[in-house]
């Protein structure tokens, strides 16, 4: 990736912690287009790069998802789990590098996309060429 970040991953890592911390999330995680952790801010004792790992895999079910069914770019992808448990995922666009930030929501109907949306607001104030 040929991007910088104004102050580095640990100005990302405190835009993470404070959504983790204001939408009660489990894990917050900023990746590049290949699953490659940028940040991440977890609210227990989780791995962000083995979460890394599933959401690569989900961005590039969804690639084939629009190559295959003909979708337009997508706006958000999850996966849900009977307990109630999802993954969110939301892709979005810096100075053309593709990003990712994902959210393990814990409460089912938990809003969130106000919160993500501001998050992506504040990523993109934060990132530079």
């Amino acid at each position: 990736m040929n991007a910088q970040i104004k102050t580095g991953s640990g100005q990302l890592s405190q835009v993470l912690d404070t959504m983790t911390s204001e939408g009660g999330f489990l894990i917050s995680l900023l990746t590049d287009k290949e699953g490659f952790p940028i940040a991440s801010s977890t609210a227990a004792d989780i791995d962000p790069e083995r979460q890394a790992a599933v959401v690569a895999l989900i961005q590039k079910t969804a690639v084939e998802a629009r190559n295959q069914l003909g979708f337009g770019q997508m706006d958000e992808f999850s996966l849900f789990d009977t307990n109630g448990q999802r993954l969110v995922c939301r892709p979005f666009h810096i100075n053309g590098e593709d990003l990712i930030l994902a959210v393990v929501i814990v409460q089912k109907h938990q809003p969130y996309r106000r919160l993500t949306n501001q998050t992506i607001s504040s990523i993109r104030q934060n990132w530079e060429l």
